[in-house]
């Protein structure tokens, strides 16, 4: 579990351009599935957290197969930056990436920045930059968009307030309005969890 820090997206990006459902959903808000499904599952998360990678290895797609694509839960993702140093160097850069994918690719970026850990932590920008032109972007794009202020900006804002939420660790998962415990949870606990939103 990685612990919530504030920080600057403008500064890491540049410098990487240089080298009850009371859950409701968001104008921002990416998710996946029914938005009408009985059970909504938030995970507050960072592209930058080795735990977030561990879970969406192991967990996501059987959650995704058994959960999502079935319509039974509506999964939300909203992004947190954690850690420090090449952590949030890859989570802020690699969040603005998603977004200028467009809605369409923003799960598979994601997925793809998970995926390349811990390699990504030790080359930033190449690693970014190769997942940016699977999706379709030029260098050109690439460098626009990591260094785009007001992007970067509007990541600050949806991060301070799903921190003003009480998230302050990756990954925490929020289903129906109530949070687990932080940290990684197994597909068991979260039939469980689920099982108990849907009564």
């Amino acid at each position: 579990m990685h612990r919530f820090k504030v920080v600057v997206a403008a500064l890491v990006a540049l410098s990487l351009a240089a080298c009850q459902k009371p859950t409701s959903a968001l104008p921002d808000d990416m998710s996946l599935g029914n938005p009408n499904a009985k059970v909504t599952v938030v995970e507050y998360a960072s592209v930058g957290c080795p735990i977030c990678a561990k879970w969406q290895k192991e967990v996501f797609p059987a959650f995704k197969a058994k959960y999502v694509d079935t319509g039974k839960v509506h999964y939300v993702f909203r992004e947190m930056l954690v850690g420090g140093g090449a952590e949030v160097t890859v989570a802020s850069a690699g969040f603005l990436i998603s977004r200028c994918a467009g809605k369409d690719k923003y799960f598979a970026v994601n997925d793809a920045i998970f995926a390349s850990q811990p390699g990504v932590f030790e080359d930033p920008r190449n690693t970014l930059l190769n997942i940016a032109k699977s999706v379709g972007m030029t260098e050109a794009q690439f460098n626009k968009c990591i260094s785009d202020e007001p992007s970067m900006l509007a990541l600050n804002k949806r991060v301070e307030a799903n921190a003003a939420k009480g998230v302050n660790a990756t990954p925490t998962f929020e289903i129906n309005g109530k949070k687990l415990e932080p940290g990684y949870h197994p597909l068991p606990e979260l039939d469980a969890a689920i099982a108990e939103a849907s009564k």
